[in-house]
């Protein structure tokens, strides 16, 4: 560990020491300290009695001080975590300082272009810069287990961290360490559940704290960057090279599948929060960049247009110019960029008079003022700050995010059903009329911010063209017979490892339906495609599901080149491996040929949306990796390599698609599976825990995994330290092809392989079958037991072999690090928590002898062992940095 982090997870560990003994005694830190010793010499000695005696002493703990004891370590866990992210900040901040423009990091904007230039040449790069799309969208899956709180504590003590890097020393130092006590005594303090479960509304605010606090400065901080560097000596005299190619999406307030909390008005609800944020942060950077545009008409004189722009502004507003004129004599560019924050300002309140009816006609004005300071000579002025301005209203608008609506097909083809049956609209089912009220919410939307704002309408579960011609026809139906539909880009989301093999035939029939065709040629033939990563792998195991996805991408690919259409795929990725995790970069840079071609767009989930923007220095570095991976997949050496390993490997990968599908149905198929993975691990918990606000299952009961969502699905087995859905079927499917060479061949030559390979590698570096055959004990299954386990140790036996490693994360330092200096303190966690669960699990056979204050105290006693369950749910997810 390097000797700084070392330092600081010392000096965190110490304060949170302190803590434990002012605030409840001496005792708790000696059972805190005594349970990580034996859970560090059980990891480090690999032995059982260590990690018995940790059980044993764990029995001998009441609920109260157990529930004490995992408080600590998920304490533990989020200073551990934010020391981290601060090194992670330091070292890049060092990097950048070292940088030399001639030696830009392989994974970065700068090596895509000096690539690309090589192969294709100056102007053939200049025209996929101009065309580079990167459209991340959050959404409110439920999978941050932080409270805002908690967040906003963690934010405060990592500012503290910082500040001692400033070389404190004496009086500074010592308050320094005060504010540090004060802060992890309040985080100490501050419960780690929520009391209840946030609303749809919640969640749009949690989103709203990302973008004030990283994404509104980040995303043009980033074109900066890349614009700098593409102009040189010549950075800030002439117009950008860079667009803005950002363009954030939301699902957060839109997405209505399986989630009943989420109706129309909601969603117009949260287009208002959303474009009340972005018009606030506009309004403020146009105030400050008005004031401070002093420049002089005797210097920098105004042109006819800037002139004409002043006194249209005048007829507007004749009392707010003549105070600004006042304030700013013989200051042209001054007085019309305070007027023109005075119009953002009017716009966020609705004032009519003087608002902006859209984002266009704001940008007009700025390239006003932007094209007179250029014609007087102030380059400088022109393409300094007012750009950023220029930037951010371009990527946000006055929406914020592109509001994208979702919903089930089969919801609509239910509704379908009951209005043919109805004399009258107002005759439905209160879930059917909410269907309708979607569309003229969207066109209520679309109305008063732009049709940026919600035009996209996502259909989960297509399985056919009808699915996507329901859409338009419910539209038809909301709006009545007169009036204009809103504008809507129906995208279909192939989910399952059928829909996926059936998609080209979908798209094939859906191109034919005359709105879609009208659409088409209104967008120049752009069309999108959302693929599912999640259900495919539930549905079919991880190896099966990743070959499927590759195979749907690159058919769909083809299919859109044969017909001239503008491909966008849209890759509904989670952040654990087993729905689509991993690092970003690498995936993009194994899809197939013509699959990405300058455009990426992603779902960006819960923890994920703070791991990778929640700082601006790493929200920054992500961007330009994505950006640059984005750039450099559709260069023809990365697109000759992805395509000639695909046919090299092709055999190879029928194999172990059909050995690793067998043995996963051999397990979740199995009968009574649903059941006893509800027994093994806290699936049945998980529901409990006050996550998001959209139902963790789609029933009252797990019957099959049909039932269950993606989420609670990877989460479970995540905090079963078994990692299932990452890995399971792999061993079986490599140790099926068996040549040695030809494995190790393929994971040199084909990016797809070994990106899985080490996906997997990540993910079985989590998982402790130790810990693992613990939680597989709950249950009455020996065979599914050893079914799981045989699989464990083959996978990685084999995982080895591939990579020609003796041990898990050989050559993965830092992440190798992280999970190394964790895995001890999750130990610690898991066997709480299966302390928790065995009394739970326990058959409760009515006792009808008990009185009333009996029964009280056993349903007292078993609400207390929920929520010590939940307190361990959510510090092993901080301490594995990954819950679904």
């Amino acid at each position: 560990m390097p000797d700084e982090l070392r330092a600081d997870v010392r000096l965190l560990g110490e304060v949170l020491g302190r803590v434990l003994t002012e605030s409840v005694g001496a005792d708790l830190l000696e059972d805190v300290e005594h349970l990580r010793a034996l859970t560090i010499a059980a990891y480090e000695e690999d032995g059982s009695d260590a990690i018995e005696a940790a059980e044993a002493l764990i029995d001998t703990f009441t609920v109260e001080r157990a529930e004490e004891v995992a408080r600590a370590f998920s304490c533990y866990f989020h200073l551990v975590n934010l020391a981290e992210e601060h090194h992670r900040v330091r070292v890049l901040h060092r990097r950048e300082a070292e940088a030399s423009p001639d030696a830009a990091p392989t994974d970065s904007i700068q090596h895509a272009v000096e690539t690309l230039r090589q192969e294709v040449g100056e102007e053939e790069t200049a025209r996929r810069i101009a065309g580079l799309e990167f459209r991340p969208v959050l959404t409110a899956h439920p999978t941050e287990a932080r409270r805002r709180a908690v967040a906003a504590a963690i934010r405060r003590i990592t500012n503290l961290l910082a500040e001692r890097d400033a070389r404190l020393g004496g009086i500074t130092l010592a308050d320094n360490k005060r504010q540090l006590l004060a802060e992890v005594d309040g985080l100490w303090r501050t419960s780690p559940l929520r009391s209840t479960k946030p609303s749809p509304l919640d969640e749009v605010r949690t989103a709203m704290a990302t973008f004030d606090q990283t994404l509104f400065e980040v995303f043009p901080e980033v074109y900066r960057r890349f614009d700098d560097w593409l102009a040189g000596d010549d950075a800030g005299l002439v117009p950008p090279r860079v667009p803005s190619f950002v363009r954030l999406g939301s699902w957060i307030g839109g997405d209505r599948d399986g989630n009943p909390n989420v109706t129309a008005s909601l969603t117009k609800q949260a287009a208002a929060i959303a474009s009340e944020h972005a018009l606030h942060a506009l309004e403020a950077v146009a105030l400050r960049l008005g004031r401070a545009l002093t420049l002089d008409a005797s210097t920098t004189p105004g042109s006819s247009a800037l002139e004409a722009l002043w006194q249209s502004q005048r007829l507007l507003a004749e009392d707010v110019t003549d105070e600004i004129a006042q304030r700013s004599p013989n200051e042209p560019y001054r007085r019309v960029l305070l007027v023109i924050a005075e119009r953002i300002k009017a716009t966020r309140l609705r004032n009519a008079d003087l608002a902006y009816d859209l984002a266009d006609d704001l940008l007009a004005d700025l390239r006003v003022v932007q094209e007179s300071l250029v014609a007087a000579g102030a380059a400088r002025a022109a393409f300094a700050d007012l750009q950023q301005l220029i930037w951010q209203v371009e990527t946000f608008g006055f929406h914020l995010a592109e509001l994208e609506v979702r919903q089930h097909s089969q919801v609509h083809r239910e509704t379908l059903a009951e209005i043919a049956e109805v004399d009258s609209l107002d005759d439905l089912s209160e879930r059917s009329r909410e269907v309708l009220e979607v569309f003229r919410a969207m066109a209520s939307v679309q109305a008063r911010y732009g049709v940026a704002a919600a035009r996209r309408y996502i259909v989960s579960f297509t399985t056919s063209a009808e699915d996507l011609a329901n859409v338009y026809t419910l539209a038809r139906h909301a709006m009545g017979p007169e009036a204009p539909l809103p504008v809507l880009d129906v995208i279909p989301l192939f989910e399952t490892f059928a829909d996926l093999q059936a998609s080209v035939d979908v798209l094939d029939a859906a191109i034919t339906h005359p709105l879609v065709q009208e659409r088409l040629a209104q967008t120049d033939r752009r069309l999108e495609v959302m693929l599912g990563y999640s259900d495919s792998s539930k549905d079919v195991g991880p190896v099966s599901a990743t070959l499927a996805l590759y195979d749907a991408q690159s058919r769909i690919a083809q299919w859109a080149r044969d017909n001239a259409l503008t491909l966008t795929l849209f890759h509904g990725r989670g952040g654990a491996l087993g729905r689509g995790g991993g690092p970003a970069n690498r995936a993009i840079l194994a899809q197939p040929p013509h699959s990405v071609d300058g455009r990426f767009k992603l779902t960006e989930q819960g923890e994920v949306i703070a791991a990778r923007y929640g700082h601006p220095v790493i929200a920054a570095r992500h961007i330009d990796q994505v950006a640059g991976a984005t750039l450099l997949a559709s260069a023809p050496s990365i697109e000759a390599r992805n395509s000639g390993a695909a046919e090299e490997f092709a055999a190879m990968a029928e194999r172990m698609d059909e050995v690793s599908r067998e043995r996963f149905f051999a397990l979740v198929k199995s009968p009574g599976f649903p059941q006893w993975f509800a027994q093994v691990t806290p699936q049945e918990e998980i529901g409990l825990l006050p996550l998001g606000s959209r139902p963790a299952k789609r029933g009252l009961s797990i019957n099959s995994l049909d039932d269950l969502r993606a989420i609670p699905w990877v989460f479970a087995w995540s905090q079963a330290r078994i990692n299932l859905t990452g890995w399971f079927g792999l061993g079986t499917a490599l140790r099926a092809v068996g040549d040695v060479e030809q494995l190790r061949r393929a994971y040199a030559r084909w990016p797809l392989f070994a990106t899985m390979i080490d996906n997997v590698e990540m993910s079985l570096a989590k998982t402790d079958d130790r810990i693992a055959r613990r939680y597989l004990a709950l249950g009455d299954r020996p065979d599914l037991d050893a079914l799981v386990l045989e699989e464990m140790a083959l996978t990685r036996e084999w995982v080895l072999i591939v990579t020609g490693k003796e041990r898990m994360l050989a050559n993965m330092r830092v992440l190798g690090r992280a999970v190394q200096m964790r895995s001890p303190y999750v130990d610690a966690l898991s066997l709480i928590q299966i302390r928790a669960l065995r009394g739970l699990r326990r058959p409760a056979e009515p006792d009808t002898t008990l009185d009333a204050e009996a029964q009280q105290a056993a349903d007292e006693r078993v609400a207390k062992l929920q929520r010590l369950l939940l307190i361990t749910l959510n510090g092993v997810a901080a301490g594995l940095q990954n819950t679904g």
